[in-house]
Order: C-alpha cells, then sequence, then structure tokens
C-alpha cells in the first residue's frame, strides 16, 4: 500500500538527478559543472549561486530552471523561486515542480481561482497532491459538498485513504462539525488512521472542542504515557484545569493546503530521498509560517544532508515561547556539534539547562556531549541532573544510567560506576552493552570473574555477531586460564571485527597461550598496523621481542598456567 501511496505523490525531479545539456553557451559550463557538484552534495546554497549564474546566460533552458526552483527550495527562499516557477509555466514546459510550487502560491495569496485553473488546465503535480489542493480550495471558496465529495473520492484511491480521511476529518473540524471529525479521527469509521502527534493532537483538540476533557486525557496517557515533551505538558496541564483547547492544527484553507504539504512530507521521509521530501516541507512552511513541526522536520532532513548551517538556521527560526523551543535547541545543538562547532554547542546547551532545568533529556544532551570531549567529569555532573529530574526510574532509563557509569569508570570512581551499572541492569536485565561492559570492567580488574563470565556469555547470547562483546567472552576465558576454550571465542572475535586493534591483540594473546606462538606475533603485528590508540604499543613491541610470558612476568603478573583445568 505504502509503495502505491509514494508512487502517487512522486515528481519527476530530486536534487541530485541534474539534466545533461547537449549545447553549452559561452561561460555556461563553467558554471554548470560547479551548479551539478554542489547540487550532487546538497549544498543548495552554493548550488543556487551556480544555476541563477548559468540561468542568466541560458534564460529559457527548462532544465536550468528547474534546478534552480529546487535549490533555491532547499535554501528555503521560495520567494526567490516563484518567478522562475512562473516563467517555466509560461513555456509550457509541464514542470510538476512549477506546478507544486505555482499551487502554494496560488494558494498563499488566497487566489483560489488561481489554483482551480491550474488544475483545470492539467498541470498536475501527481493523484494525492491535486486532489488534497482540490478539496481544500473548495473549502475556501465555501463549498463544503464539494469538497467532501472530493475527500471522498480520494479515500477511494489505492494507498490514499487514510489521507483524504485525515483532512477530510480536518476540514470538518474547521467548519465546526466536530462530532464528524471526532468520528474519523477515532475510528469509528472503521478505518484506523496512521498514529501521528500531529494527528493525535488534532484529535486531543476535537475532544476538547467537544468538552470531553477527560477523554482527551486518556487518549494522551494511551499514546504517550506519562513521560511528556513540554508541548504535551502544557496540552495535559490545560486539559487538566479544565480549559478548552481551541482547534489550531487547521485554520484556514490555506493552513489546509499547507497541512497538505506536511502530510506528503510525512509519508515520504524515510521512504523517499530526503532532498525530495524537504520541498514539500520547505513549502509546507511557505504556506503557514508558524507550522512548527513543518520547520522542525526541515531541520532534520537538512542535518541528514550534512547541510549543518542551514539546519542550523532553520532549528533558530522556532520561537523562544514555542513549547518545542527546547526540542530546537537540542537539534540546533547537535547540528553545531556535528558540523565541528562544539563550543558553540556546548554553549547553546548550558543555557537550556538553565532555562529548561527540569527537562531530563536537555542534561542528558550535554552529558553526552560532554562525554564524547572525554570531559567525563562535567559529563557525571550533567547526568547527575538528569537523573535528579528524571523522577522514578522507568526501564527505558536504562542508557542514561549506563552513561553515568562510564563517565564515573572514566573519572576512577569504580564505587560509583558499579552501582550505576547495576541499577542499568536492573531496569534492564538483559541489556547486551550493560552485561558486556560491567563484565569486562571485572574481567580487567580480576574481579568476580563468575559473574563477570555469566554477564559476558549472556551479551553473546543476545548480540552473536558483535564482534567486541565476543572478544569479551574469548577475553573473560583467558583471563580464567581456559585457553583452548577461549581460541574460538577470539578468531570468531577477530572474523568479525578484523581491524579493530585490541581484538587483534587479544587474539595474540591467546594463540601465544596455546603455545600458537608464530601465529601470536603475526596478531601482535596485526595490531601495530591499524596505528592503535586504545592499546599500549609498548607492551605490545616488548611481546614481540620477549614473548608474552617474560612480559608477564616482569609486570608482576600471573604467568601463563600450563593446564586448561580452569
Amino acid at each position: 500500500m505504502f509503495k502505491q501511496t509514494i508512487s502517487a505523490i512522486a515528481l519527476s525531479v530530486t536534487l541530485g538527478i541534474v539534466p545533461v545539456f547537449p549545447v553549452m553557451a559561452d561561460g555556461l559550463a563553467g558554471a554548470y559543472l560547479a551548479a551539478r557538484n554542489a547540487s550532487n552534495a546538497f549544498d543548495f546554497k552554493t548550488a543556487l549561486q551556480y544555476f541563477t549564474q548559468a540561468l542568466a546566460r541560458d534564460p529559457n533552458n527548462a532544465g536550468l530552471m528547474e534546478n534552480t526552483i529546487v535549490a533555491f527550495i532547499g535554501t528555503g527562499d521560495i520567494k526567490g523561486a516563484v518567478p522562475i516557477a512562473r516563467r517555466l509555466n509560461d513555456i509550457n514546459a509541464g514542470s510538476q515542480i512549477s506546478n507544486l510550487l505555482m499551487l502554494a502560491e496560488a494558494a498563499k495569496n488566497d487566489k483560489f481561482a488561481d489554483a482551480f485553473d491550474i488544475l483545470a488546465e492539467g498541470e498536475t503535480v501527481g493523484p494525492l497532491v491535486d486532489g488534497l489542493v482540490l478539496a481544500w480550495l473548495q473549502v475556501g471558496q465555501g463549498e463544503m459538498s464539494d469538497a467532501i465529495e472530493t475527500f471522498d473520492k480520494i479515500s477511494e484511491g489505492a494507498g490514499l485513504r487514510t489521507f483524504g480521511l485525515y483532512h477530510k476529518a480536518l476540514a470538518l473540524a474547521l467548519v465546526g462539525d466536530l462530532e464528524g471529525s471526532n468520528e474519523i479521527l477515532s475510528g469509528e469509521t472503521g478505518v484506523s488512521l496512521p498514529v501521528t502527534r500531529r494527528g493525535i493532537i488534532a484529535h486531543i483538540e476535537v475532544l476538547s472542542q467537544l468538552e470531553r476533557n477527560e477523554d482527551a486525557l486518556k487518549l494522551i496517557k494511551a499514546i504517550f504515557g506519562t513521560d511528556l515533551d513540554p508541548g504535551l505538558e502544557d496540552i495535559h496541564t490545560r486539559l487538566t484545569a479544565g480549559e478548552t483547547i481551541p482547534f489550531t492544527t487547521v485554520l484556514s484553507a490555506k493552513d489546509g493546503v499547507s497541512e497538505v504539504y506536511y502530510s506528503v512530507a510525512g509519508a515520504l521521509s524515510g521512504e523517499a530521498a530526503d532532498s525530495y521530501t524537504l520541498l514539500y516541507t520547505r513549502i509546507a512552511e511557505y504556506l503557514r509560517p508558524d507550522h512548527i513541526d513543518a520547520m522542525l522536520l526541515s531541520a532534520q532532513l537538512l542535518e541528514k544532508l550534512d547541510q549543518y548551517e542551514l539546519a542550523t538556521e532553520a532549528y533558530d527560526r522556532i520561537p523562544r515561547g514555542d513549547t518545542a523551543f527546547h526540542s530546537a535547541e537540542l537539534g540546533r545543538a547537535e547540528a553545531l556539534r556535528r558540523s565541528g562547532n562544539t563550543d558553540a554547542a556546548i554553549e547553546v546547551l548550558q543555557q537550556l539547562s538553565e532555562s529548561h532545568a527540569d527537562q531530563a533529556n536537555v542534561h542528558v544532551a550535554l552529558g553526552d556531549l560532554f562525554r564524547r570531549l572525554d570531559r567525563h567529569e562535567e559529563a557525571s555532573r550533567a547526568y547527575d541532573l538528569a537523573v535528579s529530574n528524571s523522577g522514578e526510574p522507568r526501564s527505558s532509563q536504562w542508557a542514561l544510567y549506563f552513561a553515568r557509569g562510564i563517565t564515573n569508570e572514566r573519572i576512577g570512581d569504580w564505587g560509583k560506576a558499579e552501582a550505576d551499572f547495576r541499577k542499568a541492569l536492573e531496569l534492564q536485565p538483559d541489556q547486551p552493552q550493560v552485561l558486556n561492559y560491567l563484565g569486562y570492567s571485572f574481567v580487567e580488574m580480576k574481579l568476580n570473574m563468575d559473574e563477570a563470565l555469566d554477564m559476558i556469555e549472556r551479551a553473546v547470547k543476545a548480540r552473536p555477531d558483535d564482534g567486541y562483546i565476543t572478544d569479551s567472552l574469548g577475553w573473560v576465558l583467558y583471563r580464567l586460564g581456559r585457553y583452548d576454550e577461549a581460541v574460538a571465542h577470539m578468531e570468531r572475535a577477530a572474523e568479525l571485527a578484523p581491524v579493530d586493534p585490541i581484538v587483534n591483540d587479544h587474539l595474540g594473546d591467546v594463540f601465544w597461550a596455546v603455545g600458537r606462538q608464530r601465529e601470536a606475533e603475526f596478531q601482535w603485528y596485526r595490531a601495530l598496523s591499524f596505528e592503535p590508540e586504545d592499546v599500549d604499543a609498548t607492551r605490545i613491541r616488548r611481546k614481540l621481542e620477549v614473548g608474552l610470558d617474560i612480559v608477564l612476568e616482569e609486570e608482576g603478573g600471573d604467568p601463563i598456567l600450563v593446564s586448561n583445568d580452569g
């Protein structure tokens, strides 16, 4: 069904697929090639610069127009794209991308008659977009009966039923038919709509308008539980206080058209190219500048395209007073980090940890960033704040305690580290990462070896194809003197993680312990060949000089056991 939906809304042009122009005017080739390279890298700003130059030299080239429009939309400059789309339509190029934009432009300016003309002239985008936009235009013209008929017709299309019903529900709520809207949103028609945050909020608003706040609260708990983000927490508080929540998901026919573009983007997200999905989110924003969900999705798509500057700009447009502000700031900090601007990312998160001190995920994000930077004491303090703001521990919080355990271990406080690891296992008893980390730590400290073996065996059972966990099993068996048993597991670990220096070093030690000295030396040389940072290269070189037995004797450690009796 979903593939049918994608086919119904697909465009023929996406950024990164640039048509080849057989004839190049003077000066066009250089600009075109630069634009194509930038386009393939999704560098919208640079692509726009060069496509504009090329278009100035060849103003009637339909392919250049189309790609320039896409680049404009990618940067968020929809107004800049409109004149080019209009000119492209004037030369009857039949461009779906220009049709997509011109429909939105007509709706943006409440020129519904112009939009009707575009559709009537066969300037199509695709069955879903054409049909939904037409229905909302009819709503805008006061032709509600025709709109309902159009929504129903869309619902008959293969893979399009839930789109038609959802938008019909929004339109009914807009014109005051709250009972009809609730019937659809609640699934009483016999069709369950996909569960999306925005759709559930629309249903909550409808229920509140129907003076059914208790039902709205039950819906929140059923879908989102009790761990609510600031936006949902605000709605929950207002409902609990008896406030009637206004219906804001769609406030006009224009907003309805915006919702069409956003709905399509939501369907495409994760299924189609991110640059393609971005066209819809950007236009949704243009039609409704306060469409926070569209802004956030645009920012996330830009991050995935490695366009961190544009992503940061998109996140930065979320108003400080909006309940989504803290989510946007978390996204902005991540975009800054991924762009290499860690100082700015830290500053964003530190400010957010003060303004949203009760939000555990803010402190978690700051702790994670400090931990990546090996600033473990600062990370541990951030995780402490996260724990103190998390309320009663839940199973999903195992990762928080695991992360704090790692930072406590790195700063040398093993007592707190072990307590955190055990708390993580209390919350998620069979979590393989925690089992492996705690078990391996015990092995390295030569503590609780039987418990360590049990933990690591459980971790391997959960993740048999994880080279690092398999390495831990081989290593604990080696530490227990069970060398013959260790060999197979360590060889398997080296197959799964062939270029990891620690795994190869460990395999060398195990080979040495069972008398396979030449193979041991090969593995030690191999470990050194990876320019390891996490292994003691000096110790490996010493093993190659004198052998493992003498190195262990020099270190005052236990010698290689003669037998494998355990």
